[in-house]
């Protein structure tokens, strides 16, 4: 070919020895959940949510016993993605979540270590992934804290940072897709619903939400009525007195907002 010895030439003349290259290329992983609890024995009303956040105490220098995101650091032989796969599984004993990557971290500073680029993953799972979590290998405790409780303290590292910006992140997927879903019986009412939103977004306040999600266009496409092999509407009574339609929701994708 034409370019090869131009190619050849180039190759030759690399060296990585020319190039100052990062400390340390580690995975820090946001994982989300919401924690249900059900109300006291014969008391009709929606079930406790709330939104929390997986950490870890961390075992060893630097920010021994500060609690942190679960991660580590990247082998040569594995892509960021494995790793973080790796890391929160050799960490807390989570495993088969699927991840989403949604930002770098590279200021320098950020870690006493040396020039450490991290790579940050996050996830939103059902509370049952992480049924059997424990502390491992770095991580001395691993527990679930309340969101508010966990923004409120002294992370290690920029792990505050990531943390607010995955959060930011998971409140825009409650709002632009079904992931809701995970948190809901395949047949719900739109209470139910409405309640998981707020549990992530907080701020949601939708006064038209009834009207809209079951509009003629949110019923060709997000949501459908459950009905009996007899074509009758389903209803519940299960957290109100008064019976409420029940809902599921359709395999379509949106491609905005499904909620405003």
């Amino acid at each position: 070919m034409e370019n090869e010895p131009n190619e050849i030439e180039n190759a030759s003349n690399y060296s990585a020895a020319k190039y100052r290259t990062p400390d340390g290329a580690p995975s820090d992983i946001v994982i989300f959940t919401i924690t249900t609890r059900e109300r006291a024995a014969g008391k009709k009303a929606l079930p406790e949510r709330e939104l929390q956040v997986l950490l870890i105490k961390r075992k060893n220098w630097p920010f021994e016993g500060q609690w942190a995101l679960p991660g580590g650091f990247c082998g040569e032989e594995e892509s960021m993605y494995d790793c973080a796969r790796r890391e929160l599984m050799e960490e807390t004993g989570v495993a088969d979540v699927h991840l989403e990557y949604f930002n770098v971290y590279s200021e320098p500073g950020r870690d006493p270590r040396g020039w450490i680029i991290s790579h940050a993953f996050f996830a939103l799972v059902h509370e049952r992934y992480l049924a059997d979590r424990e502390a491992r290998d770095d991580a001395a405790d691993v527990r679930l804290f309340p969101i508010r409780e966990a923004l409120e303290q002294k992370l290690a590292f920029d792990h505050s940072r990531i943390l607010r910006d995955a959060l930011d992140k998971i409140r825009e997927s409650m709002m632009t897709t079904t992931i809701a879903k995970q948190f809901l019986p395949d047949e719900f009412t739109l209470g139910e619903l409405y309640q998981v939103i707020r549990t992530v977004v907080p701020d949601f306040e939708e006064q038209n939400f009834i009207r809209k999600i079951t509009s003629t266009r949110s019923r060709q496409g997000i949501l459908e009525e459950a009905a009996d092999e007899r074509g009758e509407r389903k209803m519940s009574n299960r957290y109100s007195q008064r019976s409420a339609q029940l809902y599921r929701f359709t395999d379509y994708v949106p491609k905005l907002s499904i909620y405003g």
